[in-house]
């Protein structure tokens, strides 16, 4: 029921006391319902109007409805419905529903307990839902893991993209490094990521859960089906996080907004004041209490998320809708990929290959510049001895021009491509040749051996050819037939002959 302000209260008051309006003209004016007037009227002690009894179309069947309420109370208005129905009743189920909400009977309100804690005895822990964020290109829902501790009601606070294990025992871990220390029981509501299956008393918490608090010493408790009483220093810390801290702030990136909220949870959130005693403050309680807690272990518990995931043709991994690049050789292979809401790192046979950013785009590539520039040399690499294979089995002599040739740090793939011309262009025996012959000068230029081709060449009376490039590669593999040029052949006395007649 929604809750009627002071002034509202007033305004009630006065309209009906001062200026006698009737309930249904307070209700306009201030546009709300009338029966929150009349609750308004009655809280104060105002007699309740006068309303003439008008006879219903239920009325016949009043003492019916009643009787099968006290048998059955929660009885669906439809089915009672369909009952009087059969008895000949003539109305429609909306006006039955107003009806059955009068005389259904009620369970009298049961009375909670205030819980009082001791020091160091108990933090509690929830999930707390925050809406959607725009990353990148795609949205994500924001929740806090908060957790607090019952005596001082010292919080931390924790924003995450998503309630998954890993999430969960990340916030454990960051919670309990935040207090200094561990209580000794932490109580859950009976959420997955805590509680597995639930048969009264008899409860199965989850492994992982169970891990943890055997690394930190603490005993998990869950807290009583419908039992509010039980977690409700959790539930007031989330209300009072989205009042005190989330109202109205802007978002960025999730690891700005948890700096915020470290920030916020060491000095705007200690300065209010403790609920049990008002002349101190939540901060200086904290100091009392911090002393009492366990010690931290030495070491923090694991929390990455582990997932086997295939590496494709190409050297990237997909995981949650982002891809991340990886070293060449483990192409067509399974990785380990351990994520945490800050990292990624992949691991194969226990080895770390790669580490990233963790990213929570949508279709983002994250890349390692080492990845792709290893990929790209052994590209080169690859094409540089297949042709280097084909100078080779063409011309042994080669061989000893490009060893010459790689210790002077030449470009290697450059020089293979332009003897792989010079091939093509004068045959395997003339470069064969030529090749012998600066090899015996140990020179390391493709320029002299062209310039010792061409003169081969002009030597024999021929004219260097011209190298011709194609616009297409596939162009240089087609074959061309050789015309027959013996009609276009003439003898000198023919052309003798002719011009006699010419001048005839």
């Amino acid at each position: 029921m929604k809750r009627v302000t002071l002034d509202v209260e007033a305004t009630i008051l006065r309209h009906r006391l001062v200026d006698e309006w009737p309930i249904g003209t307070i209700a306009t004016q201030l546009s709300i319902h009338h029966d929150v007037v009349r609750r308004v009227l009655s809280q104060h002690g105002l007699p309740a109007p006068v309303v003439l009894n008008r006879a219903r179309l239920a009325d016949p069947y009043i003492e019916f409805i009643q009787d099968t309420l006290s048998k059955y109370p929660c009885l669906h208005a439809t089915r009672l419905h369909q009952m009087v129905q059969e008895r000949g009743y003539p109305g429609g189920v909306c006006h039955l529903r107003r009806v059955v909400a009068q005389l259904r009977p009620r369970k009298a309100p049961e009375p909670f307990l205030r819980l009082s804690k001791l020091p160091a005895e108990e933090a509690q822990v929830d999930w707390g839902h925050f809406g959607e964020v725009q990353v990148g290109r795609g949205k994500r829902k924001l929740y806090a893991f908060v957790m607090t501790l019952s005596w001082s009601r010292m919080i931390w606070l924790e924003f995450f993209f998503d309630m998954q294990m890993a999430n969960f025992l990340q916030g454990h871990v960051d919670g309990l490094s935040f207090f200094g220390g561990t209580p000794r029981k932490l109580l859950y509501d009976n959420l997955k990521s805590a509680v597995i299956d639930r048969d009264g008393s008899a409860i199965r918490f989850n492994e992982r859960l169970l891990q943890l608090a055997t690394h930190y010493g603490f005993e998990p408790r869950a807290a009583a089906p419908r039992r509010g009483n039980e977690k409700g220093r959790v539930e007031r810390s989330i209300r009072y996080v989205r009042d005190n801290f989330f109202a109205a702030r802007d978002f960025y990136d999730i690891d700005r907004l948890n700096q915020e909220a470290k920030a916020w949870s060491e000095r705007l959130s200690t300065a209010r004041k403790w609920p049990q005693d008002d002349t101190r403050f939540v901060g200086d309680v904290f100091e009392e209490e911090r002393q009492k807690l366990r010690r931290l272990p030495n070491d923090a518990f694991p929390t990455a998320e582990r997932k086997v995931v295939s590496v494709g043709r190409t050297p990237w991994i997909r995981f949650d809708k982002n891809d991340y690049s990886v070293p060449a050789k483990y192409v067509r292979r399974k990785v380990d990929v351990l994520a945490c809401h800050r990292t990624l790192r992949i691991v194969v046979d226990g080895k770390l290959v790669a580490e990233h950013k963790r990213s929570f785009d949508r279709r983002a590539s994250i890349e390692d510049p080492a990845h792709t520039d290893e990929l790209r040399k052994y590209k080169r690499k690859a094409r540089e001895a297949s042709a280097g294979d084909r100078l080779r089995a063409t011309c042994p002599s080669v061989e000893g021009f490009l060893s010459r040739a790689s210790d002077r740090g030449h470009n290697m793939g450059g020089l293979i491509s332009n003897l792989l011309t010079l091939l093509d262009t004068y045959g395997a025996d003339s470069l064969e040749a030529q090749v012998v012959a600066v090899n015996g000068q140990e020179v390391t230029s493709v320029n002299a051996i062209r310039l010792l081709l061409e003169q081969e060449i002009r030597a024999a009376g021929r004219t260097p050819p011209i190298e011709v490039r194609l616009p297409r590669k596939d162009l240089a593999s087609l074959e061309v037939a050789d015309a027959d040029l013996s009609q276009y052949d003439f003898k000198e006395e023919d052309e003798h002959d002719t011009s006699k007649e010419t001048d005839n």
